[in-house]
């Protein structure tokens, strides 16, 4: 690979971590189980997060051989910017309760590899605490509020702290019902069950963490509307200040107030792509927020070759939901995608390792990619467009009279 940062050898206490799912391991003896469910969980009866790892059997990578692959280049550009691999590490909230100042930690790992890093709403650090830490590809996620004047003046925040792209949240306009959570009792602030304490007794790590940094809270939501919100539910704290009534007619309030690269985050449709060219969006997200909101949708992988044809070059399309491996990473660039926006991955190693996990995730799926990619016969991600085929729906037909 072209990016030193990739080479970096990981901490004594991950050396023997060699994918995704042992991080998502850790991440699950270290957490308690309040907190653990809530990254790992999804909507309803979580069909739609199952589905999101089928549909990567569904696509084969084309193998190539005899190739010169003496330079490499696992490097593309977003949005006018150099990012070391074709991932960015995508918006997610409360990363506070994984690991002591989450959000930092993620951003600073972003940094170190090379990736963008995506600020989100429902951060738990100041604006300012972030920019001072983060890299040059820092971007903003955007849950429309209520308020539209509270919108415009984050919006203006946030342009003058050198973000350059802004990412619209679309598909959260009613909140979904995470079972787990209910289960749970998962609030904010934290409501101290019985079975919660004792659960949180048996991991001591964490509960000293966040006796040391304070329970974590929306902070960049209380810098906003003034107050630090509650509710029953992570999702019902959303719920209160996300605006229920944005529609197209209204994206282009948006698109005059901010003046640098506009993405949407969320899109699954042809249609929905085409008329987010219309409205001169830059990019979109095909998103269903990791099985998390509608359950019962189908899977992002199924929905990319046609978002990628209504695209028709114009935009850049970005996808995330359901993705551990590097080869599903190369199998989203062979079907037309940008770049990949990861979730749960990072989560799982900031949750494991703090920011040494974070990175970890990145360069475990950055070296999967890598190897991915130059099997194909790829020199570049560019190279691996069509490098993909559908897989045979039935592979035992062969021993079948």
């Amino acid at each position: 690979m072209s990016d030193p940062g990739l080479r970096a050898r990981p901490p004594r206490a991950l050396r023997h971590v060699a994918g995704i799912d042992d991080l998502r391991r850790i991440a699950q003896r270290r957490l308690p189980r309040m907190v653990f469910d809530y990254i790992d969980g999804a909507a309803g009866d979580e069909a739609t997060a199952r589905r999101n790892r089928a549909g990567f059997d569904r696509w084969s990578l084309k193998p190539d051989v005899l190739v010169d692959l003496s330079r490499r280049d696992t490097a593309v550009i977003l949005f006018g910017q150099r990012a070391a691999l074709p991932i960015v590490i995508g918006p997610t909230g409360l990363n506070g309760a994984y690991w002591a100042r989450g959000d930092l930690c993620l951003a600073r790992a972003a940094a170190t590899v090379g990736v963008p890093f995506v600020m989100s709403t429902a951060a738990t650090v100041r604006l300012d605490d972030l920019v001072a830490v983060a890299g040059p590809q820092r971007w903003f996620q955007l849950y429309m509020l209520k308020d539209r004047g509270l919108a415009a003046s984050l919006l203006d925040r946030v342009a003058q702290a050198g973000f350059d792209v802004l990412q619209l949240t679309v598909d959260t306009a009613v909140s979904a019902r995470r079972l787990r959570d209910v289960r749970n009792g998962f609030t904010l602030p934290f409501r101290w069950s019985l079975a919660n304490l004792i659960d949180t007794a048996r991991r001591p790590r964490w509960a000293w963490q966040m006796l040391a940094t304070g329970t974590p809270t929306l902070r960049l939501f209380a810098e906003v509307i003034g107050e630090v919100p509650r509710g029953s539910t992570i999702t019902e704290v959303m719920q209160q200040q996300i605006s229920e009534s944005m529609t197209w007619a209204d994206l282009q309030w948006l698109r005059d107030h901010w003046k640098g690269s506009l993405v949407l985050k969320g899109i699954t449709d042809p249609a929905q792509v085409r008329r987010a060219r219309a409205a001169g969006v830059d990019g979109v997200v095909v998103s269903n927020h990791g099985g998390r909101q509608l359950d019962g949708a189908g899977a992002t992988i199924e929905a990319l070759p046609a978002v990628v044809e209504a695209a028709a070059g114009e935009l850049t399309v970005l996808i995330d939901s359901g993705f551990r491996h590097g080869a599903d990473v190369a199998k989203a660039i062979a079907l037309g995608a940008d770049a990949v926006q990861l979730g749960r991955p990072t989560l799982f190693g900031l949750a494991a390792a703090g920011q040494a996990g974070a990175e970890h995730a990145l360069r475990l799926l950055g070296d999967d990619f890598g190897r991915c990619m130059a099997l194909c016969g790829a020199t570049n991600p560019r190279g691996l467009r069509g490098r993909v085929v559908p897989s045979d729906p039935f592979p035992d037909r062969g021993l079948l009279p």
